[in-house]
């Protein structure tokens, strides 16, 4: 918990609005109530006495001054210029790095800066750095392409991390050919008069063909691949010892109806869901998720491998597993019409959907019918070929039951985010042809209430017994990230209190349903928000408006989920005693941290070779038209959305039309001085794509037709009432959507 203070204080100090206040008043602005308080002022301390806060004038706390020097992580620009972000905050935040001065490092690299001052500027001073020394590389290995170049072998490599060409020699050694994709390790950085050079490790495939952007992916992002022999025979053990029979100290429950939901192409079943009345008319809410604990034991192989991979990874169209497939794929899998071992979360609830009674057990069940979300929605409108009556009765119980609960927790204060996927299309040979929006029926919704319900039932229970355990938190915003909110959605036409609390985000999030601006007021909120992550602390998960939380419905593919199970079986054998010791043995703090880490590289991995196959795509069809909606303004452009194909790109200011373009921050707009044209977020423009920069994954648009003519005329936005001005107010809806 002090950990995570510290960094809530850190990260308040560090905004850019942020001014100088007193330990009660910064106490409240990330959001510690009366109970927290002592364990915020000892968390406080602490950072005051290792000089990374400062006590100023009145008592007031900040960051400390620059230093004159500072080891930082370095962070280039493709046009040159970097910033060194500082290991240790302080009150002026990234230190510029001029081209001339990076020293030729990196990004990622760990480096030492001299912090030069440049002057006073509204009553601040600036400082700009020169990296005198690279303490840490970040990195010698680089994928990227092989080109031929008049002077001899280059790579291009992948990604913004490094853009600078690699020299290579004797390309011939692997077999590589021009316009192969290869991995390269870095034999001399680069100098202010030499490129890098290296030799190639490996190469994986033409660049461009599906394997082989998958191959670059795993390399680039370090990703897991086969499974040991250990863990192999280890899953091949517990696959053979499998015998449900057996298993007379669980709970058979193979005569009852219960389903699986999932995604068309998932193999992995990890949860399951039967619903009955008790003999008091109540309903009861049976939550089965597979018992990966009885297969995976602690410390064994397969547990050391599977905290070290901490989750899979579901790229398009391939899955790399935390468990082997024998496991994930077999005998743990919730299979239709196969006996399999879970652990079941029972809720029972009167008819507002209030919780009466929670009750947990081992079992035995048999899927009755694996449906996908397309299926069940199709059922739930009549549509039921193939679907057993009794599947069908459930559904419609299902959907009655998850309505109830759904409203119960909006009314608690649950914030959900309309944030649309796109669904790829590939040919026959692997190459993104298409987009479509990704299936948002509501059987989704329904099987996220029951996980949700189940998450927080196992999590309260081990509050209760005093166990420690890893949860999954999402810690409140800080307040200025929520002034800050505010400011954005003024642009949009909404007000929202300075300050404002979970309904008043619902509401807003209300009001732009079905909005061009959509889009971009959900990624503000979203922006807003602190990141959800693994963590014994005790902080609760804002989003859901829950006080516990934890994962226990996906062991298959998550660890976090796995351990939570492990808990639960203590209990479930009467020896929570023992679940307390071997729990306290665990480093939990630390594993949350990795597999928070696992989880942000499987998320950035899965999105950036999202990327690549859709700017590949893209590629072919240059002077092509968009629908896009802008969703970001900078002093060098406007970044705008394509809504069918979820990617991004960027209009330079130039290509806005013949005006003086400027961005003004506190209106949030790019206006035209001459022509008074605006630039909002959220609005929709039509743009032609203009280029694009695989490797680099740049996408660049410019607008159809030019937002002012050559004389700099253009539409200029009509004056708002002083109504208008003010901003439209969120109407409250008392919970609803």
């Amino acid at each position: 918990m002090a950990d995570i203070l510290k960094e809530r204080i850190i990260k308040l100090l560090k905004h850019a609005d942020y001014e100088p206040i007193k330990l009660s008043q910064l106490a409240k602005a990330i959001g510690v109530g009366p109970e927290d308080y002592a364990l915020f002022k000892e968390a406080f301390e602490e950072l005051r006495r290792a000089g990374h806060v400062v006590v100023g004038a009145r008592n007031s706390i900040s960051l400390p001054a620059m230093a004159g020097q500072i080891v930082g992580t370095f962070r280039a620009n493709p046009r040159g210029f970097g910033f060194v972000i500082p290991r240790e905050a302080n009150a002026h935040g990234d230190l510029f790095i001029a081209p001339r001065d990076t020293a030729e490092a990196m990004t990622g690299d760990v480096v030492l800066a001299k912090v030069k001052k440049r002057g006073m500027r509204s009553g601040q001073m600036q400082y700009s750095g020169e990296i005198i020394e690279i303490l840490e590389r970040a990195q010698n290995r680089f994928v990227g392409t092989l080109v031929r170049h008049e002077e001899g072998w280059l790579i291009q490599p992948d990604g913004t991390s490094f853009i600078e060409p690699i020299s290579v020699d004797d390309v011939t050694a692997k077999g590589a050919n021009e316009k192969d994709k290869v991995v390269v390790e870095i034999l001399t950085y680069p100098t202010d008069k030499y490129l890098a050079r290296g030799v190639i490790l490996e190469v994986l495939g033409k660049a461009g063909l599906y394997y082989t952007e998958i191959m670059s992916t795993v390399r680039r992002y370090h990703l897991p691949e086969e499974f040991d022999g250990e863990c192999v025979n280890q899953a091949r053990k517990a696959a053979g010892g499998f015998k449900p029979e057996g298993a007379t100290a669980r709970e058979d429950i193979t005569d009852k109806v219960v389903i699986t939901i999932d995604p068309p192409d998932a193999k992995d079943f990890d949860d399951a869901i039967s619903l009955e009345k008790n003999a008091k008319g109540n309903v009861v809410l049976g939550v089965h998720i597979a018992d990966v604990s009885e297969f995976v034991t602690q410390d064994s192989p397969l547990d050391a491998e599977a905290r070290d991979r901490g989750n899979s990874v579901y790229l398009p169209k391939k899955t790399i597993p935390m468990l082997p497939e024998i496991l994930s794929n077999g005998i743990c899998s919730l299979q239709p019409d196969q006996k399999r071992f879970a652990k079941s979360a029972y809720i029972t609830y009167d008819a507002q959907g209030k919780v009466l009674s929670r009750r947990f057990a081992n079992s035995i069940i048999r899927s009755a019918q694996r449906l996908t979300y397309q299926q069940a929605d199709k059922a739930l409108r009549g549509r039921t070929k193939g679907i057993k009556p009794e599947v069908v009765r459930l559904l419609k119980d299902m959907e009655a039951l998850s309505r109830i609960i759904e409203e119960r927790r909006i009314k608690n204060g649950m914030l959900h985010l309309e944030m649309p996927e796109t669904e790829l299309i590939f040919d026959k040979a692997g190459r993104v042809v298409d987009a479509s929006p990704a299936d948002d029926s509501y059987p989704h919704t329904m099987i996220e209430m029951f996980m949700v319900e189940a998450n927080e039932a196992v999590a309260a229970l081990l509050d209760r017994l005093d166990v420690p355990f890893l949860r999954r938190i999402h810690p409140e915003p800080n307040a200025l990230s929520l002034q800050n909110l505010a400011k954005i959605v003024r642009a949009f036409g909404f007000s929202l209190p300075r300050t404002p609390d979970r309904v008043a985000i619902q509401d807003l999030l209300a009001a732009v349903v079905g909005t061009d601006c959509s889009l971009a007021v959900n990624l503000a909120v979203l922006r807003s928000f602190e990141k959800a992550q693994y963590s014994p602390a005790h902080t609760g998960h804002f989003a859901l408006a829950s006080t516990h939380y934890c994962h226990f419905t996906s062991p298959i593919r998550r660890y976090a989920d796995l351990l939570v199970h492990r808990a639960l079986e203590y209990y479930l054998r009467n020896d929570i005693d023992s679940a307390g010791d071997i729990t306290a043995q665990l480093d939990l703090a630390e594993i949350g941290r990795h597999i928070t880490f696992t989880e942000q590289r499987a998320e950035d991995a899965e999105k950036e070779l999202t990327t690549v196959l859709v700017l590949q795509m893209l590629s072919s069809r240059v002077g092509e038209q968009l629908e896009c909606v802008v969703t970001g303004l900078t002093a060098f452009g406007v970044f705008a959305q394509c809504r069918k194909f979820g990617i991004e790109g960027l209009i330079r200011l130039a290509d806005l039309g013949d005006d003086a373009w400027k961005y003004n921050a506190k209106s949030q707009c790019i206006e035209g001085r001459r022509s008074g044209c605006l630039v909002k977020m959220g609005q929709k423009i039509r743009v032609n794509i203009v280029s694009v920069n695989v490797p680099g994954r740049q996408l660049n648009l410019s607008p159809t037709e030019p937002l002012t003519d050559a004389s700099g005329a253009g539409p200029r936005a009509p004056r708002k009432s002083r109504a208008g001005r003010r901003g439209r107010t969120v109407k409250r809806s008392r919970g609803r959507r």
